[in-house]
């Protein structure tokens, strides 16, 4: 490893950052984060503080799971790579397949697909439904409809499928026959329904307008996060996504859940569908999967729609589709190992705990500051505070202040990611109570000082 002046010197001089501007990122270096132990992280200088963010939303066991690395270390030494494209396959991928299986059992998912990511799996599982109503006779059914405010990735099929616009605007025209609805945002929507039970149900019949007028048979999938995260940690309803689903059923649409995010314990359960008691047609997951020790996502598909696909005698079944790492035999030792992990520790039940303790401690942060608009969370460790300038307005706050706050929140003791006019949060899924205070503790003093 180069020495720290070397580092500082050539900081993003080669390195093109995701999500961000080039140029920003060279005027402003980021953070360079040189160790991590446990739920903190340390910064080239030597800083140490609570890792707010979890990473990305994925480091659930935090930093410090040796069990984890010691079976990518053990992988390595017995099978680094080989293909799992048809004709081929290796041990590792199918303890892990099963593995996947019986962690989300209850959720009804027969069949798991691996991908590198993310992304990946989001846009596997569009392709997938597209070929379903292909074998089931129905071709004409390639329009896909989702949630504004939803994250799906940034491949073309989740950017197409996003709702938001920065996303989208620098890289269209995206792919054809994608639809949005509102999303269960009760502090900002068109409705002005403040009401998160009627808001669902007006968002019920807005997607019930849009499939007649599109035509239900020219409709694939609906898509959505059960709790949406990048979108702002938007909490629906608990009767929204039960109506979303009634309604894809009703009109023979396939439902995907983007558990990119919600899967794995971060909302307080398993999965973010069962904590509202709904089970989709297919998931896509990452993250958490390994807690980001390896890069891993899967394609999640149920009993009833893998049916369709291994009974089929037309020919019209096949799979054309996949990755060069899709089942790598590493991360999938990694699978393996983390969802063995995550079960012994518990993980959703520490969430749902400190989750709590986050949201009450920033709903008490809100009384005291009329900055903060809005806190959203309350389920499981998906947080985030909504920042104005003028309450009774609800005027966003400029996104240099935001970023201010968020740059002396980490001077205080705890790394946030800034969204303006947002700061979310989403640290391991591990996180003590001692830790969850210092994050209070740290947006205390930075909203103070502004």
């Amino acid at each position: 490893m180069k020495d720290d002046n070397f580092l500082k010197e050539h900081n993003a001089k080669a390195l093109w950052h995701p999500m961000g501007a080039p140029g920003d990122s060279m005027a402003n270096p980021p953070t360079i984060i040189t160790k991590a132990e446990g739920s903190r992280i340390f910064d080239i200088d030597g800083h140490s503080v609570v890792d707010g963010v979890g990473g990305l939303w994925c480091a659930n066991l935090g930093y410090s799971n040796d069990v984890v690395k010691q079976a990518i270390s053990d992988q390595l030494a017995q099978l680094p790579y080989y293909s799992a494209f048809a004709g081929s396959t290796n041990p590792a991928a199918i303890e892990a397949s099963v593995a996947v299986q019986e962690f989300f059992a209850e959720d009804g998912i027969g069949r798991v697909f691996f991908t590198s990511g993310g992304s990946d799996s989001v846009d596997t599982c569009l392709r997938l439904t597209r070929n379903y109503h292909r074998i089931k006779g129905q071709p004409q059914r390639t329009k896909f409809l989702s949630l504004k405010k939803g994250y799906h990735g940034t491949h073309f099929g989740g950017a197409s499928v996003n709702g938001n616009n920065r996303f989208r605007i620098g890289y269209e025209p995206l792919l054809p026959g994608c639809f949005h609805i509102t999303a269960p945002y009760p502090y900002r929507n068109p409705y002005d329904e403040a009401d998160p039970a009627r808001l669902a149900q007006k968002i019920a019949a807005e997607l019930v307008d849009e499939i007649e007028f599109q035509g239900p048979d020219t409709i694939a999938a609906f898509i959505m996060e059960p709790i949406l995260g990048a979108g702002g940690v938007l909490v629906p309803d608990p009767s929204f996504m039960k109506l979303m689903r009634e309604i894809c059923t009703r009109y023979g649409i396939l439902m995907i859940a983007d558990e990119v995010i919600c899967g794995f314990g971060r909302t307080g359960d398993w999965s973010g569908s069962r904590h509202w008691g709904v089970k989709p047609d297919l998931m896509s997951v990452a993250k958490g999967i390994t807690s980001a020790y390896f890069p891993v996502g899967a394609a999640l598909v149920s009993e009833e729609v893998a049916e369709v696909f291994e009974q089929d005698q037309s020919g019209n079944a096949a799979i054309w589709h996949g990755y060069t790492y899709s089942a790598h035999p590493v991360g999938a030792a990694a699978v393996t190992a983390c969802l063995s992990e995550t079960l012994r520790l518990d993980t959703k039940t520490n969430a749902a705990a400190r989750g709590t303790q986050l949201y009450d401690g920033l709903m008490g942060l809100k009384e005291k500051y009329d900055i903060i608009g809005d806190v959203r969370g309350g389920h499981g460790l998906m947080t985030a505070i909504e920042f104005v300038s003028d309450r009774a307005t609800k005027t966003p706050l400029d996104a240099d202040t935001v970023k201010t706050i968020q740059k002396r929140v980490y001077e205080a003791g705890a790394m946030v990611r800034p969204a303006p006019p947002n700061i979310m949060m989403s640290p391991p899924l591990i996180i003590t109570e001692a830790e969850v205070q210092i994050m209070i503790d740290a947006f205390d003093t930075a909203i103070g000082s502004v």
